[in-house]
């Protein structure tokens, strides 16, 4: 597919400053490059589609969906989704099995910020590594279906005997009307939403129906190519993102921000969440809003 052209004010806005020469040669640089600027040893992990009603959920197991840093355990060290070895504390990964395990780094309900500043330190912060759980939801080397993945998850965890290690508990939902009354529960307690695994599914890299996410707001990640500039209150600042999905789509984000995001905005580069409501008929997202910064993720010159 051919690439799109940049809005003229994107264009513009670097090309008039000196000061954002360099930002206009990393905007080169990255329309290059496709969507996932992944390294290239990074795990290669399911993922999740989003929920629709109507799914047969007999055939699910159902789970809280934890606001943290995706860890994906090798055998021998802790890694990123992105790829990224993780700096833990000796005595958090001590005692763990060669067997690898998927999971998520999660310091609690409201936390990510916590979590991720937690994971990202390559000198391990022994106190805030106390109030990091790895919440083990399977095991990507086990040749079986997810409802017998379930049983040994349960069985090595069991064994390790730590704390901070937890099987993520699972349940059955027998209809859409009990799964949407749970979802508000674990939201009101302050989770993120639920996921949802195919019992009878292998484990598969990349994305299918095999495991899917449900919560009130949709969200999605996208890759900084520029900042554009702001008008009015905003003059003198950043007014918007211009961003690019994993599909190579491109579009302007610019709700969501503070007025120190707006100072200090997401670097060239960076990847970032936003939050939205559906999507138009091209794909691109309907009411986007800025939600924060992926740490987790590599940016582009990683």
């Amino acid at each position: 597919m051919a690439p799109r052209a940049y809005p003229s004010s994107a264009v513009s806005y670097i090309f008039n400053s000196t000061l954002h020469r360099r930002a206009c040669l990393a905007l080169l640089a990255l329309a290059a490059l496709p969507g996932h600027a992944l390294a290239a040893d990074a795990p290669a992990l399911l993922l999740a589609q989003v929920y629709r009603p109507g799914l047969p959920l007999q055939d699910y197991w159902v789970s809280e969906k934890y606001d943290g840093v995706r860890g994906f355990w090798d055998g021998r060290a802790l890694r990123t989704r992105g790829g990224a070895t993780v700096a833990a504390p000796a005595w958090f990964t001590a005692g763990w099995p060669e067997t690898p395990m998927d999971g998520e780094l999660w310091a609690g309900r409201g936390r990510f910020a916590q979590a991720q500043s937690t994971t990202r330190q390559q000198q391990p912060d022994d106190a805030a590594w106390r109030q990091m759980r790895f919440m083990v939801f399977d095991l990507p080397a086990h040749g079986g279906t997810f409802d017998e993945r379930l049983i040994a998850l349960q069985a090595v965890v069991a064994s390790l005997g730590q704390s901070w290690v937890q099987a993520v508990p699972q349940r059955r939902v027998a209809t859409d009307s009990a799964l949407q009354a749970l979802l508000r529960r674990t939201v009101r307690a302050g989770g993120e939403g639920l996921m949802l695994h195919r019992g009878a599914s292998l484990y598969r890299a990349g994305r299918s129906d095999d495991l899917l996410k449900l919560k009130e707001h949709e969200d999605a990640e996208a890759r900084v190519l520029a900042h554009l500039p702001g008008k009015g209150r905003h003059a003198g600042r950043m007014g918007a993102l211009w961003v690019e999905m994993p599909t190579g789509q491109r579009f302007r984000l610019g709700a969501g921000f503070s007025d120190a995001d707006r100072d200090h905005p997401p670097p060239v580069g960076a990847w970032v969440t936003y939050r939205f409501r559906g999507t138009h008929d091209g794909g691109l997202p309907r009411f986007a809003s800025y939600l924060r910064v992926r740490e987790d993720w590599p940016p582009l010159d990683q």
